[in-house]
């Protein structure tokens, strides 16, 4: 049985909705990108530089949620940041699977400075997300590293997904 529902997380920075979108290419799935699904409110909070709570994520989670179960197939980037979350998202969706883009506080702060137009604000909200942060076991998750270049952290992601799918 191929897996053909996969979310991509990790912190703001780490590259969820560029790689989510490139393995959704390669793998010929439709692509959903979990900033868009925030509600403003979500969005307001997060360009005043305040870190959301677990009840600003619990209706945009449910949203995500009904996504995978709308679609039998679909790749989403959501930051999914505690185990409760990732089990929020595979409620009716035990087949999900998790790629983990993992990086450290600096590399990602340093992305983070070269974005611009980006809702997500400020070195605090950076550090809350990794404060917040439970990185999912490698049983739960292929951790992939995001120290490489974006074409080898991607073609590692399929390897991974691949060899699962086999």
């Amino acid at each position: 049985m191929k897996r053909k529902k996969i979310l991509v997380m990790g912190v703001s920075g780490c590259g969820k909705s560029l790689i989510g979108r490139e393995i959704a290419q390669a793998l010929q799935l439709p692509f959903f990108d979990g900033d868009d699904y925030h509600p403003i409110t979500n969005v307001e909070k997060m360009r005043q530089g305040i870190p959301l709570n677990d009840d600003d994520r619990s209706g945009w989670l449910d949203t995500l949620n009904r996504i995978y179960c709308e679609n039998d197939a679909a790749v989403i980037a959501c930051s999914a940041l505690k185990p409760e979350y990732r089990d929020r998202l595979q409620a009716n969706n035990q087949e999900l699977l998790i790629v983990y883009l993992k990086g450290d506080f600096d590399t990602i702060w340093s992305r983070h400075q070269q974005r611009s137009n980006h809702y997500f604000n400020g070195e605090r909200m950076l550090r809350s997300q990794f404060e917040a942060l439970v990185e999912p076991t490698t049983d739960e998750a292929f951790h992939i590293d995001i120290a490489y270049p974006v074409e080898v952290v991607l073609n590692q992601a399929l390897i991974a997904i691949e060899g699962l799918e086999l």
